[in-house]
């Protein structure tokens, strides 16, 4: 018996091999789970595992390298603990924080400046989609009113975008330059962009188009390219669906009665003011943020549903439907 008690204290004595693993190697390791991540509680549950990896998990080194899949919480799950954690990560100078936060504050908290301000961090570490998005902010004055619209601040922001391999933005800055739309216009190099933001799609569906497979099945919806090819629908932000969804669960409470969404799917932007997007030139039904959602869209849903409807007035505007309306 006493035999067997000293070899219980034996070892209940010997330390724990997680307490000898050093905090540099762990660092590592967090680091990148958070940026892997498939979904918050991926990361969360770490957290929550003991006191050590709680504070090691919201070390600055760790937050920084956040993914978007992160972040990725549903309106419905939206507290002040996940707002804080995201301003954790925007602490620690995570530019796919600030542009998490920085859209959600902008469209959906309706705090236009400091979310502007945040998207603003993340273009400045060159965050494509942050680029972009205050691209669209500017082509369509949001959260102002319409004289408040910048249009060559806006092509200068989607230039940088394109730069950077973003396909709306360099779809938008082909039409731009095609138009003459905030740019001089040069029809020959407008064409060119389009062109090369066509394979620039089809190249990232073709990429991801094993796994499309796979998790949708044969009856998924499916995108006919530019160049006749069957390929999947992109990938959809998780801050565009956050988007999408805090939108439906608004107009259900009646917040934000009379302001409609973007009718791009994956896109979850709304108007910050009554008829602030542009509407179809042939049925005027849908309504689009931007010539990037407007193309997208065509392609995936709009070009079999489209139809043609007689000139009226839009009784609320006063004006012509079509005044406004994206050109195809």
């Amino acid at each position: 018996m006493r035999k067997k008690q000293r070899t219980c204290r034996k070892i209940t004595e010997k330390s724990d091999l997680f307490d000898g693993l050093p905090d540099d190697l762990l660092l590592c390791i967090l680091s990148k789970l958070s940026s892997s991540a498939s979904c918050p509680s991926d990361f969360i549950s770490i957290l929550i595992t003991c006191k050590r990896l709680n504070r090691l998990g919201l070390h600055p080194l760790v937050l920084s390298k956040a993914g978007q899949k992160t972040f990725a919480i549903k309106p419905k799950n939206w507290s002040d603990s996940a707002h804080r954690f995201i301003k954790l990560c925007v602490n620690a100078a995570n530019p796919e924080a600030c542009y998490t936060l920085g859209m959600i504050r902008f469209y959906c908290l309706q705090n236009r400046g400091n979310g502007a301000s945040l998207m603003a961090k993340a273009a400045i570490k060159s965050h494509a989609a942050a680029l972009y998005s205050l691209a669209v902010i500017q082509f369509n004055g949001s959260g102002g009113s319409k004289d408040e619209k910048d249009l060559r601040a806006g092509v200068a922001l989607c230039a940088r975008a394109a730069f950077l391999g973003h396909v709306d933005a360099l779809r938008e800055l082909g039409h731009c330059l095609q138009d003459g739309y905030g740019v001089r216009q040069n029809i020959a190099e407008g064409r060119r962009l389009l062109v090369q933001a066509n394979a620039r799609e089809l190249a990232l569906s073709l990429r991801s188009l094993m796994t499309w497979h796979s998790q949708s099945g044969p009856g998924g919806r499916q995108l006919l390219s530019d160049f006749g090819c069957n390929v999947g629908r992109p990938e959809v932000h998780p801050v565009n669906k956050f988007l999408k969804e805090w939108f439906k669960s608004s107009v259900l409470t009646g917040v934000g009665d009379g302001l409609r969404v973007c009718s791009n799917d994956g896109c979850g932007r709304p108007e910050t003011r009554a008829h602030e997007f542009r509407r179809c030139s042939v049925c005027g039904t849908v309504i689009y943020c931007s010539r990037g959602c407007q193309a997208l869209d065509w392609k995936l849903r709009h070009k079999g549903e489209c139809a043609p409807m007689d000139w009226r007035v839009d009784e609320n505007a006063g004006v012509d439907i079509h005044a406004n309306a994206i050109i195809d």
